[in-house]
């Protein structure tokens, strides 16, 4: 080589050295900063991995969830601790497990005040924080909210009668709150949690996804909104240098393991979920790792991403070594529990341990599957591999020492009710056990619980007769039940069989005699029945056994004393029942409404009216649960006193909060009916057998289009109700047409 050319060859040397070197030192510098972009974590509410695409699924598209896979890790084996909402999030936001948080159920748990969070700990390192969600089950009364700058978790007005597709908010609607708070933080140093809803049951997508079959549908519409916050990203200039998380809190049954749903089992279908990181500067996009991951490893994930130091309690890894093809994560152990059976219908608990290869389940019949040659779990090799089988149980032994089965507190009435339409029972069992003592296991009696969700999905449909029949079914087999009893009597309520609904708040009461409510919902039925002297004693009793510092129960019983009183015609009476609900809730306007009723009941409206209306503002400004019947009195008397357009106003918001409400929906048709708008009268019966199609709304129905001259569409209804009504099994269908 001639010296002019070797001289050229090593100045290009040189020139490849250095620019290695600078690659090397960007690639360094890169590593060893913290993110610059926004934090966006993604919850898909019971989202199977084994839907999507990216894992494989071919019988439904998801774009989004493709290209943010493509830009970004993807984690083929993730796994959650719990198959339900809220200790799976709890989990997740705290990087701790559920015994460890305490939050062990979607009812009567809450994170405990002071748990340190993510959002708070990145609001440390000057983050702005949001979370919107989706759901009723992570409202903000849950504490999952704590170390949020901004938490939104406002459901749509709804009563406690309505099903879960009227207490959860369109994702839609979440996912542009979102893009409006980050809009409104004015830095790319944000931190948004946002939670989706929709493949939750019941499966509703949006008729342009209804090629799908429905649960893949909710999939398909998930993935339209996941793409509308990825645009919002793009259009702002923000997705390059975007840490994305797209995760779910657990899976869905479909009837894998006899479970339609989730909450029950700790198998593959319950707890394998899906997780996809895009990091900034889509760095290692494309990436598929194998290593077993956890909800508990986002939180020192996220850290070690922002450069902060993880707490010292934290079971969790980072991930950051495979996020960037560095090295392998130590081989882990997961833990995940279901103790939905032990709470709610005292059957036994299941605990599992997952490793690279077995996933072994802790219950009366011990289970052991190899996950390598049947990842669908359908052969129990307990028996046959003894050794793995011990050294499973004593390192989940070792994981849960010390955990116990928490008692559960007391969920309010406002909340237990909203849970109960969600389709969660409403009660729970007592947790205790006794030495030597073997509970159910819930592999035996699988078929006991989705009888009772088969009931609850009638009674979203209001098909009472159909979910009253499936409770009995249930109760037959096993009448020890108190929340089957519960469920029952809510139901019958619902169908306007107060004599059946008071007989099942009778049975509840043998086995859970120190519960208030059970008391009052018997009140209710017996005040329905014109058993005036056994409400009041019903209604006095759950006053008697309501704790001294649960005043909003004795706040109830107190106000149902005062109504009973008022039928009874005892004035007295209803003023110091009264008096005692304002003196347990300050925040009850009891007392003047009862005044507005003693006026009305006089025929005194003008009187009256003044009264009403402090009460509805009293409310409004408390914030308080409302006063059934408020706003229908409120209405009644605005139409006596010919002031139709108010009338119009109160029917309609006593209908927002109690669409039941048949004399609601009666008085707004005549309202209609006499301002000249027969069609609308027409278009509210005809709602009221939508809402509430029980013989009572039916008769209603028939009367009042009797009444307004329409004697032929009179005469649907009554066909209607006969061929409903003689046949039990048979539920109504919508009313008039």
């Amino acid at each position: 080589m001639s010296r002019p050319l070797r001289f050229t060859f090593i100045l290009v040397l040189a020139a490849v050295g250095t620019g290695l070197a600078a690659v090397g030192g960007w690639r360094y510098a890169r590593a060893s900063a913290p993110v610059s972009g926004p934090i966006i974590v993604i919850s898909i509410d019971t989202l199977r991995a084994d839907h999507l695409p990216v894992y494989g699924y071919t019988n439904v598209r998801t774009p989004a969830i493709d290209a943010l896979a493509a830009d970004g890790v993807v984690f083929d084996r993730a796994y959650s601790h719990a198959p339900q909402t809220l200790p799976a999030h709890a989990a997740l936001l705290s990087g701790r497990l559920p015994f460890e948080t305490g939050v062990r159920d979607n009812v009567g748990f809450t994170v405990k005040a002071g748990e340190r969070m993510l959002p708070q700990m990145l609001r440390d390192r000057g983050f702005a924080t949001g979370g919107v969600i989706s759901a009723y089950v992570l409202r903000k009364e849950t504490g999952i909210g704590q170390g949020f700058g901004f938490f939104d978790a406002e459901m749509p007005p709804s009563s406690p009668e309505l099903s879960i597709g009227q207490v959860q908010r369109d994702g839609g609607e979440s996912e542009a709150i979102a893009e409006h708070w980050l809009d409104s933080v004015g830095t790319s140093r944000a931190f948004l949690f946002l939670h989706l809803y929709e493949p939750h049951k019941p499966y509703t997508p949006p008729e342009r996804f209804k090629e799908w079959a429905p649960y893949d549908g909710e999939i398909a519409y998930s993935d339209d909104i996941v793409g509308r916050l990825v645009r919002y990203l793009k259009s702002h200039q923000l997705y390059d240098q975007a840490t994305i998380v797209l995760l779910s809190d657990h899976g869905e049954g479909l009837g894998d393991h006899g479970e339609q749903e989730h909450g029950l089992f700790v198998y593959e279908e319950a707890i394998h979920v899906p997780l996809i990181i895009k990091q900034e500067g889509n760095a290692g996009a494309g990436r598929r790792v194998a290593d077993l991951v956890q909800h508990i490893d986002l939180v020192p994930t996220l850290l070690g991403l922002v450069k902060a130091p993880a707490p010292g309690n934290l079971r969790g890894r980072s991930l950051k070594p495979v996020l960037d093809g560095t090295g392998r994560l130590p081989e882990p152990s997961i833990y995940s529990e279901a103790l939905y059976a032990r709470y709610h219908f005292g059957w036994s608990e299941l605990t599992a341990l997952t490793d690279e290869r077995y996933r072994y389940i802790n219950a009366p019949q011990e289970e052991l599957y190899d996950l390598q040659r049947d990842p669908h779990e359908r052969t129990n090799i307990a028996g046959d591999r003894p050794q793995a089988r011990q050294a499973l149980r004593g390192a989940l032994d070792r994981v849960a020492a010390g955990a116990t089965i928490q008692a559960p507190a007391d969920v309010s009435d406002d909340a237990r009710e909203r849970l109960q339409a969600l389709g969660y029972v409403g009660a729970h069992t007592d947790v205790s056990t006794s030495p030597g003592e073997t509970r159910p296991d819930p592999k035996d009696k699988r078929e006991i619980l989705e009888q009772y969700r088969a009931a609850v999905d009638f009674a979203g449909e209001r098909k009472w007769p159909q979910a009253i029949a499936l409770l009995q079914r249930i109760l037959r087999e096993d009448p020890e039940m108190a929340d089957v009893w519960s469920q029952l009597a809510v139901f019958a309520t619902r169908f306007d069989r107060y004599d059946q609904a008071v007989d099942a708040y009778k049975h509840y009461i043998a086995l859970k005699p120190q519960e208030p409510t059970a008391y009052l919902g018997a009140a209710a039925g017996l005040l329905k029945l014109r058993k005036l002297d056994e409400a009041r004693d019903h209604a006095a009793l759950a006053a008697e056994v309501a704790r001294k510092d649960d005043r909003r129960a004795r706040a109830s019983a107190h106000e149902m004393l005062a109504k009973i009183a008022l039928a009874r015609h005892d004035i007295e009476a209803a003023r110091e029942e009264a008096a005692r609900a304002r003196e347990e809730d300050p925040t009850l306007p009891l007392p003047i409404y009862i005044e507005a009723r003693l006026l009305y009941d006089q025929g005194k409206y003008a009187d009256a009216l003044p009264l009403f209306e402090q009460a509805i503002a009293e409310l409004k400004k408390s914030g308080s649960l409302q006063i059934t019947e408020l706003h229908f009195y409120a209405g009644d008397t605005l139409g006596r006193l010919e002031r139709y357009v108010e009338a119009e106003a109160e029917f309609i918001e006593e209908l927002k909060y109690f669409p039941q409400n048949t004399r609601a929906r009666g008085g707004l048709a005549m309202l209609y009916q006499a301002s000249g708008r027969p069609d609308a009268a027409a278009r509210v019966l005809t709602e009221m057998l939508r809402v509430s199609p029980t013989p009572e709304s039916y008769a209603l129905a028939a009367r009042l289009f009797t009444m307004f001259g329409n004697r032929h569409q009179a005469e649907v209804v009554r066909a209607e109700a006969r061929r409903a009504f003689a046949n039990p099994s048979r539920a109504p269908n919508g009313g008039a047409r």
